[in-house]
C-alpha cells in the first residue's frame, strides 16, 4: 500500500492534508455504509482531515504543528486496516477495524473555509475600520485583525460588515479577513491599508455675553482645519457654520437664553473630516425687562416684579441705599424685599442667571419708601371754634394729612404741603388728632395719637328743609353734654317754640312767603344755656296763586290770568294733558300758553316760586281746544250729479259738514262718518270745498280746501251712420264745444275708437267689420282727469246688407236696432 504525499499548506494556520488512492481508501464494501466510504473519507484531497478532538472546539496558529504530529499515527492504522481488509474479506475482526477506521475518519473530516476577499475597509470613527467582504461558504465566523507594525487587534464577527474597535486616530492600519468554522481558519485575505479618521476636537464652550457663544479646543493631531456648526436646540431659525484653521471662535448675534447645539470636527490635508464632538450650551439671560417696584407701605416691603427672561434659571434682585444693600433670590419673576427703611430712597436693579452665567443688571429703579411718622406735634385752640394742629418736617414727605376725629365718630381731614393745619371745632366735644406724611409711596407709619377737649358751643350742622309751605323741619347735630334744645323762630307778628331732647324740631303753621329767624340753643344741666348761638335765616315758601280766568286769544294760544299775592316770585302756569305738558311763566298776574295742539284737552294750574322754594299748585281749571281739521280730503266724482267726499279723522271733532259751493247751487252734508255722498253736482262747475270739525262740547274749527271742478258734461244725441266705405261715422250734440270728445265702440270682433278735432262733435272710423253689435260711448277727454266712464252707453248692430241708419236711444243692450 502506498502512502499519499501531503498536499501544500494554503494557510499558515492548516494542518498538512494527506491524500490517498481510492483502492486504499477502501477495497470492499462496508456493511451498513452501501459498499461506500464516507463523503469525507472518498474526497481525497480536497479536504484536510483534523486530529480527533471536540466537535466546534477552535484552533488558533500555535495548533497547527499539534495537528501535524497527529497525522503519522492516523496514517499507518488507515493503512494496516486497508491490507487486512483486501487480503482476507472472510475475516470478521478485519472488516470490523475497517468500519472503525471509517468512523473514524467520518468524525474527523471537518476542514477549514476558503480565504474570504475584502471588498473595502474604512474608517468613519477615530477609533475604528469598518471592514466589508463576500461571504465564504461553511465559515461560520470572520477574525478581523488590525496591525500597524508595533501592535494588532484581532476582532471575532459573524459576518459582513465587521468592524475592528479600540484604534488609535490618524493612524494608518494593514487590515486582514480570516475566515473560522469547526474545521479551522482559513489563510488571511490579501490585506487593505486604512487610515483612521482624525480623532474629534475636544470642545470648551461659555457663554461670553446674553448673545454670543466662545469655542475653543487643543490641536489636533494631522488637522489640517476645523469646522464647527451651531444652532438652536429646538431647531428653529438658521444653523451658523465656520471653517477655521485656528482653535478657537466666536459665535455672535444669538439669542439670549438660548440652548444652542454646537458641533466640531477636525479634517486632514485631503479634507477627511474626523470624528465630530457635540456639546449643548446656553447663552446666558438677557437682563430683565419691565422691572417693577410695588411697595407696600403698611409692612415696609416692597414687590419687584419683571417679564421673565428667555432662559434664565434664577433671578437676584438687589436694594442697596448708601451701604445698606439687601438681596432676594428667586425662581419666579417676582421677590418680596421685607424689612425696608422709612424716609429711604433705595435703587434696585434685577439680574437674571442659567447656567451659562448671569445677565447684565437692569438699570436701577429708584424705590422710595413711606417718609417717617411726624413728631413734635403739638395742639392749640388760636380762637374759640377753631384748633390749630403743628408737627416737624419729615425727610422725603411730600405732603401731610391730619385727621381729626371727634368722640361721637365724625372723622375730618386737611390735606397740606405745611406743617400746620387749621380745623373748625365745636363745644364739649372731645377730638382725637394724628398727622401723617405722604409722598408717592404712600402713607407714614401711624405715631403718636393725642385727643384735645373744647369748651361747650352752639349746636352745629344746623338744617331747616320746609316740608310744606307753612312747615319747617330743622336738625342739627348733636352736642356734647346736652340735655335739652329748644328752637325759635322768630317772624311776623310772633314767634314759634319747640323744646325737645331730641336733636330735631318741626315748626308748624307758619305763613307762606314770610321771612323767619329760626335759632337752636343748647341746654344742660352743668353748664345752662348758651345764648350766644347765632339765628339762621330762613323764608316760608311763596302762597299758592289763585286763577281768575281763562280766555282763548287764538286757535291754539290761551291766556291765564291770576291774583298775585307773593314778592319777587316767579309764577309758572301748567297745561297738563295726554298731548303733552305745555308752560308759561311770568312775574306778572298773566301768561299766554302758545301751540296748543287742537283736539286736546288740558288741566291747567299755577305755582309760584322764589328763593325760599315753591308754592302749592293752585287749583285746576279744565280747557279744551277746538278739534282739529282733517289732514287728508279727497273728492271722487261718482257720476254726472254725485260727487264723494272722504277726510282723515280729525282730532278732538265727533260730528262734520262738508259743503260744496258754486254760483249754481249748494250741496251740503252733516255726518258722523268721515266720508259723504253729495248729490245735485253740476257737470263741467268749478266749486269751493269746505268742512267743518265739531268736538262733542261743540267747538268749531272751520277748514278751508283747494277748489274742485266737476268733470264735464257728457254729450247727448249721440248717432251712428253707415259710409260707403265700410265705414261708420259717430255724431253727437256736445255740451261745450272748448271740451275734446272721444267715441268707443266695443264689439266681439275687436275695439274702434276715434277722436275728433277740438269744436267738431262727429268722427269717422274706417272698416269696421259688419254683421256684430257695438257698444258706443262718447265722452270727454281732459289732461286733468282719467277717462270718463259714467257717460251713457248705446247699443248698435251694423248689418252687412241696407244702407239705412236705426239706433237705439236707450242705455244697456236691450232693444238693439240694425243700421
Amino acid at each position: 500500500m502506498n502512502h499519499a504525499e501531503p498536499a501544500p499548506r494554503k494557510r499558515r494556520d492548516e494542518t498538512p492534508a494527506a491524500t490517498w488512492p481510492a483502492a486504499q481508501r477502501c477495497a470492499a464494501p462496508v456493511s451498513g455504509l452501501g459498499g461506500r466510504c464516507p463523503a469525507a473519507i472518498r474526497q481525497g484531497g480536497a479536504a484536510s482531515p483534523a486530529p480527533p478532538s471536540l466537535p466546534g472546539s477552535a484552533r488558533s496558529d500555535s495548533s497547527a504543528g499539534n495537528s501535524a504530529g497527529h497525522r503519522p499515527q492516523l496514517a499507518p492504522k488507515l493503512e494496516r486496516s486497508s491490507d487486512k481488509m483486501c487480503s482476507a474479506k472472510s475475516k470478521s475482526l478485519a472488516f470490523a477495524g475497517l468500519l472503525l477506521s471509517c468512523l473514524e475518519m467520518i468524525f474527523s473530516a471537518n476542514t477549514a473555509p476558503d480565504m474570504p476577499v475584502i471588498d473595502q475597509a474604512y474608517s468613519k470613527l477615530s477609533n475604528s475600520i469598518t471592514v466589508e467582504w463576500r461571504a465564504v461558504p461553511g465559515a461560520t465566523n470572520y477574525m478581523l485583525t488590525a496591525e500597524d507594525g508595533d501592535s494588532f487587534i484581532e476582532t471575532i464577527v459573524k459576518n459582513s460588515p465587521g468592524t475592528v474597535t479600540g484604534l488609535k486616530p490618524a493612524t494608518l492600519y494593514r487590515i486582514t479577513v480570516r475566515s473560522i468554522n469547526s474545521g479551522g481558519k482559513s489563510q488571511p485575505s490579501p490585506s487593505r491599508k486604512v487610515k483612521t479618521v482624525l480623532a474629534a476636537p475636544i470642545l470648551s464652550v461659555r457663554s461670553l455675553t446674553c448673545d454670543s457663544i466662545a469655542v475653543s479646543w487643543k490641536a489636533v493631531p494631522m488637522a489640517a482645519g476645523f469646522s464647527v456648526s451651531l444652532m438652536r436646540s429646538d431647531g428653529l431659525g438658521r444653523m451658523l457654520k465656520q471653517n477655521t484653521t485656528n482653535t478657537s471662535l466666536i459665535f455672535t448675534n444669538l439669542d439670549p437664553g438660548t440652548l444652542y447645539t454646537i458641533k466640531a470636527y477636525a479634517w486632514n490635508a485631503n479634507g477627511m473630516p474626523g470624528d465630530d464632538f457635540t456639546y449643548n450650551q446656553r447663552t446666558s439671560p438677557n437682563a430683565p425687562v419691565d422691572v417693577k417696584v410695588a411697595f407696600n407701605s403698611g409692612a415696609l416691603r416692597a414687590v419687584v416684579s419683571w417679564m421673565p427672561t428667555e432662559g434664565a434659571l434664577t433671578y437676584s434682585v438687589t436694594v442697596f441705599s448708601g451701604l445698606l444693600k439687601l438681596r432676594c433670590n428667586t425662581s419666579s419673576a417676582s421677590c418680596v424685599v421685607p424689612s425696608l427703611q422709612c424716609s429711604s430712597q433705595y435703587y434696585v436693579s434685577v439680574t437674571a442667571y442659567n447656567e451659562a452665567g448671569s445677565s447684565e443688571p437692569t438699570d436701577a429703579v429708584s424705590l422710595k419708601t413711606v417718609p417717617c411718622a411726624p413728631v413734635n406735634i403739638s395742639i392749640e385752640e388760636d380762637e374759640p371754634a377753631h384748633l390749630l394742629v403743628s408737627w416737624s418736617s419729615v425727610s422725603l414727605g411730600h405732603y401731610y394729612v391730619v385727621f381729626v376725629k371727634s368722640d361721637d365718630g365724625l372723622e375730618v381731614h386737611c390735606n397740606t404741603s405745611y406743617t400746620q393745619c387749621h380745623f373748625q371745632s365745636d363745644c364739649g366735644y372731645t377730638y382725637f388728632i394724628s398727622v401723617f406724611a405722604y409722598n408717592e409711596a404712600g402713607q407714614s407709619p401711624l405715631g403718636d395719637v393725642f385727643n384735645y377737649t373744647t369748651a361747650p358751643c352752639c349746636p352745629s350742622e344746623f338744617r331747616a328743609v320746609f316740608t310744606s309751605s307753612d312747615t319747617v323741619r330743622v336738625t342739627w347735630a348733636p352736642v356734647r353734654g346736652a340735655d335739652l334744645y329748644e328752637t325759635r323762630a322768630a317772624g311776623g307778628s310772633g314767634a314759634v317754640l319747640c323744646r325737645d331732647t331730641a336733636t330735631a324740631c318741626t315748626l308748624s303753621a307758619l305763613r307762606c312767603s314770610t321771612p323767619y329767624n329760626i335759632t337752636v340753643y343748647s341746654f344742660s344741666e352743668a353748664r345752662g344755656s348758651n345764648t350766644s348761638c347765632a339765628p339762621q335765616h330762613v323764608a316760608t315758601a311763596p302762597c299758592s296763586p289763585e286763577i281768575k280766568n281763562i280766555s282763548k286769544e287764538g286757535l291754539s294760544v290761551i291766556s291765564v290770568h291770576w291774583q298775585p299775592n307773593n314778592e319777587e316770585a316767579m309764577y309758572v302756569v301748567t297745561a297738563r294733558g295726554e298731548a303733552g305738558l305745555w308752560h308759561c311763566t311770568s312775574t306778572r298776574n298773566s301768561c299766554t300758553l302758545m301751540d296748543l295742539p287742537c283736539g286736546s284737552a288740558f288741566s291747567v294750574s299755577a305755582i309760584a316760586r322764589s328763593p325760599a322754594g315753591q308754592s302749592l299748585p293752585s287749583y285746576s281749571i279744565p280747557l279744551e281746544t277746538a278739534p282739529c281739521c282733517p289732514n287728508d280730503l279727497t273728492l271722487a266724482q261718482v257720476t254726472q250729479s254725485v260727487t264723494n267726499i272722504s277726510w282723515s279723522v280729525g282730532r278732538g271733532a265727533q260730528t262734520y259738514v262738508t259743503a260744496l259751493e258754486s254760483p249754481k247751487g249748494q250741496a251740503k252734508c252733516h255726518t258722523l262718518q268721515t266720508y259723504c255722498l253729495l248729490g245735485c253736482i253740476t257737470c263741467g262747475t268749478n266749486y269751493t270745498v269746505s268742512l267743518r270739525a265739531i268736538s262733542e262740547t261743540g267747538l268749531t274749527s272751520s277748514c278751508t280746501y283747494q277748489g274742485y271742478s266737476s268733470s264735464p258734461c257728457c254729450p247727448s244725441g249721440v248717432k251712428l251712420y253707415r259710409l260707403s266705405n265700410d265705414g261708420i261715422r259717430v255724431f253727437w250734440r256736445a255740451s261745450d264745444e272748448t271740451i275734446n270728445y272721444k267715441a268707443d265702440l266695443h264689439g266681439s270682433k275687436g275695439n274702434f275708437s276715434c277722436t275728433p278735432s277740438l269744436g267738431l262733435s262727429l268722427c269717422d272710423i274706417t272698416k269696421i267689420p259688419c254683421g256684430d253689435v257695438y257698444t258706443v260711448v262718447v265722452a270727454p277727454v281732459t289732461d286733468k282727469e282719467p277717462k270718463l266712464t259714467f257717460c251713457p252707453k248705446k247699443i248698435y248692430s251694423v248689418t252687412c246688407s241696407g244702407s239705412s241708419v236705426g239706433m237705439v236711444i236707450s242705455r244697456g243692450k236691450s232693444n238693439v236696432k240694425h243700421i
